[in-house]
């Protein structure tokens, strides 16, 4: 054994005797010198009224953010002050339900935000007017996938014409007649039904054995030149296509790829593809779900695994391009995209600090503005509170010195009662306790992971680091014995979480490669930085662990103590 093993590369689909691999890691981020912590969900928004199917981001003239969620019948729009969905599908009436293994796709042309789905008409919402989603003019056909490609919008996955693509005028969604304003379709013969395309300058058609490509030409009567590009390479995840850049990343019938210039490059053989396919549900394809981290360059997806449960994604692999490496983690959720924070006001931020009461009336007491709240039992007299949202007595929205009257009333110090109470308002809770930083807030626009939970909550990737565990490869001495003392982590993790040490780790140990290897007793890490672990055996790996919430950045290897015995 070397002075050093490193925490290597996760391959799992190989052996990883005496070589620099390992198959066994978890909630961890590859870096160029081993490997860095796996941040944890934080909620932001109220929980949808049903399971998520779908979400989206789009961005007005102005820069702000609007986001979309959709349930199996119903579509969403975040409220960026609240942070609670107001239903806006199409005269808010109920949509048909997605077929069982659909989500909603979404896309943004100009100022209209697009939404599909098999069983309804192609809807818009004007980001500039719109209360409501709306059926999209020009009658264009339902289907189950939207991309722009150039400056046309392309549907795929038409429920009555599976083999063809369709798209609108040149720049225009709102026109669907074939040979007017270059609108137009394609019927393909052979490559299998067609799945999502992806869009950008040129487009890519996606379909179960082929891959072809359009290139849009200006003055020619067929409107797009489509070639193909892959034969016997199709799509095996319809929602697990990630444009990133330049390139485009999905899951194919032989493994995960890349599409870089128009060549397929394989990036799972021999590394995750047969553990992947080992593992993988593919009876729930809504749940192999991808997505492209921007802050990072990250590729992500998330799926269901053959033992997980029926109503969420319980998996996920990254993988990172530049690096050319893979980590696995281990979230639940319901849907995975990029997403840009809402900018939030500082009424926004009062609205959802932990402490918040809805107010519920409003009087004149002695001159004084007197709110009833639900209770003032966390109040103290001449705490400083922050409301807003009063309607009618709109005088009472501001920053005030409160007394606190009885159990359910307050009066604002060095207010005047004017105005009749209406209806509405909030006292903010506390900023200090947020769950979230307000450097999060003040970075709103770049976008970033962002999960629908279990509970159908959207939040974001930035909470506390999740436990990672890490194991090197195996070492092995066929003919000879090793006493191994211990090791020393080479990480910046260290102190304490809690009553417990950040970091402990063990000994796997095995006699021979046909046997099941057994764990020494976890050891926390001393002073001297070492995690003692008695071990004599001929094959050995070690196995470091970091608590949830430990602050650290790195974990690059180990540094054994070992000697070597007599040979037998």
């Amino acid at each position: 054994m070397g002075d050093v093993i490193p925490f290597g590369e996760y391959r799992p689909d190989v052996a990883d005797f005496n070589t620099t691999y390992t198959g066994s890691i978890n909630n961890v981020i590859p870096r160029a010198d081993g490997y860095g912590p796996f941040p944890s969900f934080q909620a932001l928004t109220s929980t949808l009224p049903a399971p998520c199917c779908g979400g989206f981001y789009g961005r007005r003239t102005d820069g702000s953010v609007a986001i979309f969620a959709a349930t199996a019948t119903d579509l969403y729009l975040l409220n960026n002050t609240t942070l609670a969905w107001a239903n806006v599908s199409k005269g808010g009436v109920s949509y048909t339900s997605l077929p069982a293994s659909a989500l909603w796709q979404f896309e943004q042309f100009n100022n209209f935000v697009l939404a599909v789905q098999a069983n309804a008409n192609p809807q818009y919402y004007d980001l500039t007017s719109s209360t409501k989603f709306a059926d999209l003019a020009g009658s264009p056909p339902a289907a189950s996938y939207i991309a722009i490609v150039n400056r046309f919008v392309l549907l795929s996955g038409l429920v009555s014409l599976p083999y063809r693509i369709v798209w609108s005028g040149l720049n225009d969604p709102t026109n669907w007649t074939a040979g007017v304003n270059s609108s137009d379709f394609q019927d393909f013969p052979d490559g299998g039904p067609v799945r999502p395309c992806v869009g950008g300058e040129l487009g890519y058609v996606f379909q179960d054995q082929c891959i072809r490509r359009m290139v849009f030409a200006p003055g020619s009567d067929v409107i797009f030149s489509i070639d193909r590009v892959a034969k016997d390479v199709g799509l095996l995840a319809p929602y697990g296509v990630v444009s990133a850049g330049e390139d485009i990343y999905f899951l194919s019938t032989k493994g995960f790829q890349r599409l870089s210039a128009g060549q397929i490059i394989p990036i799972g053989r021999e590394k995750v593809d047969r553990s992947f396919a080992a593992n993988w549900d593919s009876s729930s394809p809504q749940f192999m779900i991808g997505a492209h981290a921007p802050e990072s360059g990250l590729v992500i997806w998330v799926y269901r695994s053959a033992t997980g449960s029926a109503a969420n994604w319980d998996s996920g692999l990254l993988y990172d391009p530049v690096l050319d490496r893979w980590a696995p983690f281990s979230l639940s959720g319901q849907f995975i995209v990029s997403m840009a924070r809402p900018g939030l006001t500082l009424e926004g931020l009062d609205a959802i600090a932990p402490g918040v009461q809805t107010i519920t009336g409003a009087v004149g007491a002695s001159g004084l503005i007197r709110l009833t709240v639900g209770s003032t039992a966390s109040y103290t007299t001449n705490q400083i509170v922050a409301v807003s949202g009063v309607g009618g007595t709109t005088e009472a929205n501001g920053n005030w010195p409160i007394t606190v009257i009885d159990g359910t009333h307050v009066d604002l110090q060095g207010s005047a009662f004017v105005h009749a109470y209406t209806s509405g308002g909030i006292i903010g809770g506390s900023l200090d306790l947020l769950p979230f930083s307000l450097d999060n807030v003040a970075g709103a626009q770049s976008p970033k992971i962002s999960i629908f939970d279990t509970t159908a909550t959207l939040g974001f990737l930035t909470g506390p680091n999740l436990e990672a565990i890490l194991e090197t490869a195996e070492q092995s001495q066929i003919s000879q014995r090793m006493f191994i003392q211990g090791f020393f982590p080479l990480t910046d993790a260290g102190g304490m979480v809690g009553n417990s040490p950040a970091i402990v780790g063990n000994v796997s140990k095995r006699e021979n490669l046909v046997d099941d290897p057994g764990l020494t007793l976890e050891q926390p890490m001393n002073a001297r930085g070492f995690i003692p672990a008695r071990a004599d055996t001929r094959h050995a790996r070690a196995r470091v662990r970091v608590l949830a919430n430990a602050n650290w950045t790195y974990l690059t290897g180990i540094s054994p103590l070992v000697k070597m015995r007599g040979k037998r």
